[in-house]
């Protein structure tokens, strides 16, 4: 097949590394595969190091839409393409648009967000299919008026290090093989629910002096929100923010648990890359976290902003060892071993999909 993957966003997020991981996968199942981006998109760039064909267009606003629309139309006749895949609301009206005009057989709309669908525009009349990340956002899209048969779930990829990186946090925070790490990793954002985990840890702070709380992720003024709530708990001592890193999967063995009192989630891949290095997972029951983890197996869920759950589980843990080890070990079996979060199988699946709708489309 020839897919075409649209994308307006500039970053370098989670939904960019999900394209990435997907085209690659794409790629080595024997298909040709391109994209469409901004001129200074960071994904773009990624893109072409790794020796994809990636055509560079001004997406924002209604006069690149105009001025876009039938250089697109030109683009997608002369690529033949069988299938146009967009990400996000922007692109689809521009990019869903021109394949629908160009007569590409099957353009398929990514839902990759959690929060409720707006209009419908985006999803039933211009794409012709969509792809969930969960069966929460799925049943989501069906409740709002997607017809049940035009939606499918593809569970997102992350990639696993094989073998895991030496470990390097314990040495860097100086603690020693005794001290407890309870980990989390997110996007400083007021969703990821930090502010909710430091509180749930703080009792069990003060009552097992071997504890830590480690945090990774960047966000300048949540950093600094966080650490003044670390130090007006008295804990900042405890607490460690690392910011941003670029060197996660070798932070990772050296958790004990992994926590995250996320507020909302399409899926939550940070989850799957924890259990994937065989850590019991603790977070809360919103959207698809639950479909990341076979709950009291492999993970601990509670109610969102119940932080006395949220305490009690992570006390279950930090005091359990033999349970960390169980959890752990059905984690990584979930995750990694039975091939349920892997590039591969994201590429086979999202294949499936569009054969699929492409026979069904059949005139």
């Amino acid at each position: 097949m020839r897919i075409l993957h649209a994308e307006a966003a500039t970053g370098f997020a989670g939904q960019e590394r999900y394209i990435f991981r997907l085209m690659h996968a794409l790629r080595e199942r024997g298909h040709v595969v391109q994209a469409v981006c901004q001129p200074h998109a960071q994904l773009a760039r990624e893109l072409r190091q790794a020796g994809f064909q990636v055509d560079a267009m001004e997406m924002d606003g209604p006069w690149n839409h105009l001025k876009g629309l039938p250089h697109l139309v030109g683009l997608l006749r002369r690529g033949a393409f069988d299938v146009v895949n967009t990400h996000s609301r922007r692109e689809t009206l521009l990019v869903g648009a021109a394949a629908r005009l160009a007569g590409v057989p099957l353009v398929v709309r990514t839902r990759h967000l959690a929060k409720p669908v707006g209009s419908l525009l985006s999803y039933t009349r211009v794409p012709k299919r969509v792809i969930a990340p969960s069966e929460f956002v799925r049943r989501h899209l069906i409740d709002r008026g997607v017809p049940p048969g035009h939606v499918a779930v593809v569970p997102p990829a992350v990639d696993f290090p094989d073998p895991m990186p030496q470990p390097v946090l314990r040495a860097e925070l100086g603690l020693d093989a005794q001290a407890v790490i309870v980990g989390s990793v997110g996007v400083l954002r007021t969703e990821k629910g930090h502010e909710q985990l430091i509180e749930a840890m703080q009792p069990l702070l003060g009552r097992y002096p071997h504890v830590h709380l480690v945090i990774v992720g960047g966000g300048d003024a949540a950093l600094s929100r966080l650490r003044g709530q670390a130090a007006s708990a008295g804990m900042a001592g405890r607490i460690h923010l690392l910011g941003a890193r670029s060197d996660v999967p070798a932070l990772l063995p050296d958790f004990d648990v992994f926590a995250l009192a996320t507020h909302i989630e399409a899926s939550g891949t940070a989850f799957v890359e924890a259990g994937a290095a065989g850590l019991p997972v603790v977070g809360t029951r919103v959207g698809g976290v639950p479909e990341m983890m076979r709950e009291d197996e492999s993970g601990l869920l509670v109610p969102l902003f119940d932080i006395p759950a949220l305490t009690a589980a992570l006390d279950r843990l930090i005091t359990d060892p033999a349970l960390r080890r169980r959890m752990g070990q059905a984690g990584r079996r979930y995750c990694l071993e039975e091939g349920r979060f892997t590039r591969a199988a994201l590429g086979e699946r999202t294949e499936t999909c569009y054969r699929h709708w492409l026979e069904e489309l059949a005139p």
